[in-house]
């Protein structure tokens, strides 16, 4: 049996299987394996090395994949005859150190998760049990490109409910998270110049998707977006969070709104996005409607998303089109395969219809403000009146701006040090660097009060 020797490192992080191809790969470009030469069999090979046959075989399996070797039946592997354009130094695969997602830090004031405790675990497992046990043949179709049109009229209803939304389920199309529906509208919206808040949520993903050239940024005053500015932009269409601005805060009123919905029917190619991300969290005076339900001449689309009040996860967003968009949408883009499945669309409608959502809302709404009220008093207890609280009405995060001549990247870092991470509002454009981003929604009230406690030794000089 011809022998191969290599040296494989059961310590390394490298596979064996890697460590063999790899061996076997260098043996033919150093000339040690000629053409035509028999390779032992898999099961000998195994024995010799005392490694698993399955060792053996994954390596082979890549080195006939690549053409390195051949395999006859009933007589085994042989070298093939391979043109030598490559260099003869050792090649092997590299195994690139990954970015850690989530980092290693004792109290994360992220604004993009949820409360742990009160996730409805037992409900959605009894639900996505009986949406298994049903046998439901429909769940192993793509289903329709806007989504079910149960869901849809489930998100309808609950819209018109809560946020005084006019729309139809066939209005409605269902994606993968906001983003991937902003891209679908960047198609419907083809040709247009885009307007956003400065700083805002959605500066880097429209310019990303449609470059410098089509964005407009329009500074904001207390009120939100400032229409004087929008009016001067040449924009054709605007996005605002009006609900919460983000990352500000800010509720926009209704003589704002108004506003704006006038800037909007002044020309027929202008349309206004409505974010509205986290309107079902608001601590203090009575509910606005959403733009969209002001609107009288089509001139809105609503955005909403499962994401803030259910599960990040999920991954489940919605878009609510006027009639002259849904009918392009469905001349020009309903072949489009529907990026969310089946089966999680099942789940969230019999979670909306069976009456759960409204009650997780109603539990939500409650759990988030005692979260805010532990925050917000424990920044008055240990800072005093040397930081001011932004933006702490509505939604799962607040702005904090410390009056110490500390920036931005002082506070990240400071905070770093005692394990604590917290977040920059510079990455969403317009800043006074020396703001910071804290969400409340992950830690628990005696969290926060322990993590704010700690941030005051960071901070205070």
């Amino acid at each position: 049996m011809l022998e191969l020797t290599p040296k494989l490192d059961l310590q390394s992080e490298v596979p064996l299987y890697v460590q063999l191809y790899n061996f076997i790969k260098q043996e033919m470009n150093t000339g040690n394996l000629k053409p035509y030469t028999k390779l032992p069999s898999k099961r000998k090979l195994a024995k010799y090395l005392q490694v698993s046959k399955n060792t053996v075989e994954s390596a082979y399996e890549q080195l006939v994949a690549e053409g390195y070797i051949e395999g006859i039946p009933r007589k085994g592997y042989f070298i093939c005859e391979v043109e030598q354009t490559f260099s003869n130094e050792k090649q092997s695969i590299v195994f690139i150190k990954e970015k850690s997602y989530e980092d290693n830090v004792k109290f994360d004031f992220t604004q993009t998760g949820v409360d742990g405790q009160s996730f409805p675990f037992a409900i959605f497992r009894r639900i996505s049990n009986d949406v298994l046990n049903d046998e439901n043949k429909l769940l192993l179709k793509i289903g329709h490109p806007q989504g079910e049109y149960e869901l849809r009229e489930a998100i309808a209803s609950y819209l018109y409910e809560s946020r005084g939304v006019q729309t139809s389920p066939s209005q409605i199309i269902v994606g993968a998270g906001t983003p991937t529906l902003i891209r679908l509208l960047f198609k419907l919206l083809n040709g247009s110049q885009y307007a956003v808040e400065d700083p805002g949520y959605h500066q880097r993903l429209v310019t990303d998707e449609m470059g410098k050239e089509n964005i407009r940024l329009i500074p904001l005053d207390d009120d939100g977006m400032m229409i004087s500015k929008l009016e001067e932009s040449g924009a054709d269409i605007a996005f605002v969070t009006p609900s919460h601005q983000f990352p500000c805060g800010m509720i926009m009123p209704i003589s704002r709104r108004k506003q704006l919905l006038n800037w909007a029917e002044e020309d027929e190619r202008r349309y206004i996005v409505e974010d509205d991300y986290d309107s079902e969290f608001r601590y203090s005076g009575k509910p606005i409607p959403a733009l969209q339900g002001l609107d009288s001449h089509e001139k809105v689309i609503y955005m909403g998303t499962f994401s803030k009040a259910l599960l990040p996860s999920l991954r489940i967003s919605y878009m609510v089109l006027p009639k002259q968009l849904i009918e392009k949408y469905q001349e020009n883009y309903f072949h489009f395969i529907h990026s969310v499945s089946r089966f999680d669309q099942e789940i969230i409608k019999r979670f909306m219809q069976e009456g759960y959502w409204a009650k997780h809302i109603n539990k939500m709404r409650v759990v988030y403000n005692k979260k805010r009220n532990a925050l917000v008093l424990a920044l008055s207890t240990y800072f005093l009146d040397s930081v001011e609280i932004i933006g702490q009405d509505s939604g799962l995060h607040v702005l904090v701006r410390l009056n110490n001549g500390m920036t931005e990247k002082d506070l990240i870092d400071r905070a770093a040090k005692y394990g604590i991470k917290v977040y920059p509002v510079s990455g969403y454009g317009r800043s006074d660097n020396q703001t910071v981003l804290l969400g409340f929604a992950v830690l628990s009230e005696k969290e926060i009060h322990t993590a704010v406690q700690l941030l005051a030794k960071a901070w205070i000089r």
